[in-house]
């Protein structure tokens, strides 16, 4: 388990092996008033006096001990949160840069829930096993056993019986380990759909609410929640006997070492002194390996919870190269892509080609595979089968901040971040001026509604950018993607929320950022992209047909009724209006 965690450690590792050598001091001083408590009580069972002095300097080293204790044990915390925290700063660097490199196929299938689950709750239990059960584990279950050697040593009749409830508690953890073990997948399995749901439930709140679906949303909700308490409380029954059993037993180590050892001494076969001494000696043992065993029973979930981070961030990265963009132009090619998610193939085989300079549109039904080549052109997810090359060189031999570099990419639901409207534009470009995000949010239509904002272009976002309207975000997206400059854009239906107006004024300002560059729309209404130098029309994950507008309404029967449907839509619209009036 600790070598799991151990290379994300670093240098301070050592400050764990601080800490453990603190626990060991502080462990000892905590056990040695029980041998001061020996030699005060044993001279009296002799029938010897005792001084008062005698007892006070025992009392004496008894405060001494707690004191010693009380350092050590702080200064031994201290070590181990120093190396705890920074290994858990560590993991969360490293598994962020670890699903950043992840397809967006394996992001969405792990959910929300189950992500933000590994990255506070699952990584934070680790906390755990270097702030305490390392190094006080370690402390608390040498130094009994070095005791118990001792018990031995006095008396190897004492040393047995004392041993014998450390035997069954073992046995017991053991046991409880198993059971627990055995259950475990189905509990936190249980845990992640349960999170899951909650997110997805908190976040279509307002779907449920306008849908009157309360009920429906509900019963879902409490069907998840009922699951997991029925896995937890099987996980529980498991445990829980075995669990009773060790938890009583540890602690009691005197009371089997009491009644035999006292008729031992009454018959004369042990001296007094003797059952008194391992009888001091018990009594420093239960405690300490009680504590040893509380933290090893944690281990399972422990165990099950880094064995879940190890998995999340074992799992293959994107296909990416090193080099930089050494292609001879910004030309786009598809060259028999292939992809799928799951088993189920999307694309089959898809030849297109893209040339510097012009707009390609790509039009056809919903789920006809239109995104998902887009999506793919910006290496989101790895083909299965072929190649997609800018300038001929194959994206997945570029580093993915090379390609980055290369594409801009806007969607129809780009994310804005709960910050300031400024930073949400400037991640477009991070060294940029604050004149050139200015102009690039004028460039995109943005200045009409952030006049209205009473803090401008400083105003907070939201959440998801849920102080914006739809329209308003996409405007936003698209300010990133002029500041970017990047040779080639993608437009994945960007301007699906807007209305006929502020459309026509973005298409403008699109018109105008996206010359001599190689620009590939996708867009819901056909007549703002009937212009585009090649229109694809893409049907059942394949290319049919590529050519201008006016020669897919001669040669292409499946353009024509998009595009017949298009002006039908249109037209009802407008009579809609007129009959509103």
């Amino acid at each position: 388990m600790f070598r799991k965690v151990a290379p994300y450690m670093g240098e301070y590792k050592k400050y764990t092996i601080r800490a453990v050598i603190m626990m060991c001091i502080g462990i000892v001083a905590k056990a040695m008033p029980y041998f001061f408590l020996y030699q005060i009580i044993s001279p009296l069972t002799n029938g010897q006096s005792i001084s008062l002095g005698y007892v006070m300097l025992r009392v004496l080293g008894v405060l001494l001990c707690e004191i010693i204790y009380s350092f050590a044990y702080v200064k031994g915390l201290i070590f181990s949160h120093i190396s705890a925290y920074n290994t858990l700063k560590n993991l969360r660097i490293s598994l962020q840069g670890k699903l950043e490199k992840q397809s967006l196929g394996n992001i969405q299938s792990l959910g929300t829930g189950r992500i933000k689950k590994v990255f506070t709750e699952d990584i934070d239990m680790i906390e755990l096993l270097l702030a305490h059960a390392i190094p006080e584990g370690i402390a608390n279950i040498s130094i009994p056993f070095v005791i118990i050697v001792l018990m031995f040593v006095v008396d190897f009749r004492l040393g047995l019986l004392s041993f014998i409830p450390i035997i069954i508690g073992i046995f017991a953890m053991g046991m409880m380990m198993k059971q627990g073990t055995s259950k475990m997948d189905a509990y936190y399995e249980s845990a992640a759909v349960m999170n899951n749901t909650i997110i997805e439930y908190v976040n279509g709140m307002e779907v449920v609410k306008v849908f009157n679906k309360d009920g429906d949303s509900y019963k879902k909700f409490g069907e998840v929640v009922k699951n997991y308490r029925d896995f937890t409380l099987a996980w529980y029954r498991a445990c829980w006997p075995w669990m009773a059993m060790y938890s009583s037993v540890l602690p009691c180590l005197a009371l089997f070492v009491l009644p035999i050892g006292a008729f031992w001494v009454i018959s004369g076969s042990l001296a007094l002194d003797k059952l008194i001494l391992v009888l001091c000696m018990s009594f420093a043992v239960g405690p300490s390996f009680m504590k040893a065993m509380n933290f090893a029973g944690k281990f399972p979930q422990l165990n099950y919870k880094i064995t879940e981070l190890e998995n999340l961030m074992d799992r293959p990265p994107l296909k990416e190269g090193t080099s930089k963009f050494i292609g001879v132009n910004r030309d786009v090619k598809f060259e028999n892509v292939r992809f799928g998610y799951g088993d189920k193939e999307i694309l089959h085989g898809v030849n297109l080609e893209f040339k510097q300079g012009t707009t390609t549109a790509l039009v056809g039904e919903s789920g006809s595979g239109k995104s998902t080549l887009a999506k793919l052109l910006v290496h989101y997810y790895d083909l299965n089968d072929g190649k997609i090359m800018i300038g001929g060189q194959d994206i997945t031999d570029m580093s993915l901040e090379a390609l980055n570099n290369e594409v801009s990419y806007v969607s129809q639901e780009q994310f804005l971040f709960n910050t300031t409207l400024y930073e949400n534009i400037l991640i477009g470009k991070p060294d940029a001026t604050r004149e050139e995000v200015l102009e690039a949010a004028n460039r995109a239509q943005c200045d009409e509604f952030l006049k209205r904002l009473p803090d401008g272009i400083e105003t907070m976002a939201g959440d998801g950018g849920k102080q914006l309207s739809g329209g308003e975000r996409q405007r936003i997206s698209l300010a990133r993607a002029i500041l970017k400059d990047a040779p080639i854009i993608v437009l994945d239906e960007a301007t699906a929320f807007m209305d006929p107006e502020n459309e026509e004024k973005l298409n403008a300002a699109i018109d105008e950022i996206t010359k001599n560059k190689t620009v590939l729309v996708i867009a819901h209404r056909l007549s703002t992209v009937k212009n585009a130098d090649k229109i694809c029309v893409i049907k059942e994950g394949r290319c049919i047909a590529a050519n201008k507008h006016e020669k897919l309404l001669e040669e292409c029967p499946e353009y024509k009724k998009f595009w017949d449907a298009s002006v039908s839509a249109s037209t009802w619209k407008i009579k809609g209006d007129e009959k509103a009036c």
